[in-house]
């Protein structure tokens, strides 16, 4: 079974080697990249001037997501942005309060970037790059300090909004908590800079230069080891992304269902699997790229009752949910026997856009005689995949919606 650092590791080096981790590293830059597609959207990789300004080690920075450098005073509204940036698949620059593995805030200019596949226009990693910001000039209409307690300009207290609500955004992981997040205009702004002066802190233009030259730097080496693996990479989306491919933010929400299961999109021929969990690949053997893009037949063989796949297809032509007794077969030919459930996922329009089938190994579940059943467990998944797919559809229809009016 592989670990989460296992994978991490991996992202980077199938997609370009292990020598382009090493010219990564002689850039003398603080950057990040991360992996959209593993659960929890890690950290794949971490600049060694990245370790020393934030005093974490590799061990423990790889395979952990961003959130971990966050802290009480880091602005929501400025948390908000960079997960609509990553919803979107989009560049964003903006200046964050961090926090460095000893407790103490800095400020930085944060830029990130998606990478994009040639070959199907997906986003297979996010860059981000820190540049500590050297000058801290005070904002126009930031918050101040009153015997030490944070004010509004009107002068009421943000003290409680801000523990009260700032921290659960950032180190929750409910994916309705997430998903579903309130309009960034009824935030306020309450960071604090390093050493105890108050107030939002703007980068200079030669930060943001140097962060964009920063980035451009990393694309050249993402682009240059691409091409020598075959599987290009680029800046820039190429055309629109091929039909049936989950965006960033669903797959993050999706990655954080850590039972066996698959989404597939009955809106596409032959109903292909357009999302498979981390554990459901470990249940069959298969690599993700095995499995996106193909019906979920390969794991029947010459046992498998027809009669049951007969059931299954009535109940997905029908857009009703079912639960059967399967004998399934693993990439190396061995056979188990699974639980399956099927059920529709309904968009926030009520329309079926996808179904989401859960794996269960039944000689696996005997052995757990003190965890839920599997009904419980099949459901508490499919609740979770349905408020993930809800909650994004809704989310970009109000912001269709914003950018109509505007």
């Amino acid at each position: 079974m592989e670990s989460q650092l296992g994978l991490s590791v991996q992202s980077l080096n199938q997609r370009y080697s292990y020598f382009a981790c090493e010219a990564l590293d002689e850039l003398p830059e603080s950057f990040t990249i991360t992996d959209p597609c593993l659960p929890g959207h890690p950290i794949v990789f971490a600049s060694s001037v990245f370790l020393k300004m934030s005093g974490y080690s590799m061990d423990e920075v790889i395979g952990k997501n961003g959130r971990v450098f966050q802290g009480p005073r880091t602005c929501r509204r400025s948390v908000m942005e960079i997960r609509e940036a990553i919803r979107e698949e989009r560049m964003v620059m903006i200046n964050l309060l961090n926090y460095r593995k000893d407790g103490t805030p800095f400020w930085m200019l944060f830029h990130m970037c998606p990478v994009f596949s040639k070959d199907d226009g997906r986003v297979i990693h996010f860059v981000a790059v820190q540049i500590p910001i050297s000058r801290k000039a005070r904002l126009p209409g930031s918050n101040f300090r009153r015997n030490g307690v944070h004010l509004s300009e009107d002068g009421s207290s943000e003290l409680g909004f801000v523990f009260g609500s700032c921290r659960r955004e950032v180190c929750s992981d409910s994916v309705l908590e997430l998903s579903c997040s309130i309009s960034l205009d009824s935030l306020l702004d309450t960071d604090i800079g390093e050493g105890g002066n108050d107030g939002p802190c703007e980068a200079s233009d030669g930060e943001k230069k140097r962060a964009t030259t920063t980035m451009n730097n990393i694309f050249s080496i993402l682009t240059h080891y691409s091409e020598v693996n075959g599987r290009l990479v680029s800046s820039q989306r190429s055309g629109l992304p091929r039909t049936g491919l989950l965006c960033s933010s669903l797959n993050i929400s999706l990655g954080r269902i850590k039972q066996s299961f698959v989404l597939t999109d009955p809106h596409l021929h032959d109903t292909p699997i357009v999302y498979a969990s981390v554990e459901f690949l470990r249940l069959t053997g298969y690599t993700a790229d095995e499995v996106l893009g193909h019906n979920c037949r390969f794991l029947s063989g010459n046992d498998t009752d027809s009669l049951t796949l007969d059931h299954i297809r009535e109940s997905i032509k029908s857009e009703q949910a079912c639960t059967v007794r399967i004998l399934n077969y693993r990439k190396d030919k061995t056979t188990f026997w699974n639980l399956l459930h099927i059920s529709p996922v309904r968009n926030a329009s009520g329309k079926v856009a996808f179904f989401v089938g859960v794996h269960i190994e039944e000689d696996h579940e005997k052995l757990e005689k003190h965890g839920l059943s599997p009904e419980t467990r099949q459901r508490s998944v499919v609740g979770a995949v349905k408020v993930a797919v809800r909650c994004l559809s809704i989310a970009v229809g109000a912001s269709k919606s914003s950018s109509f009016v505007n």
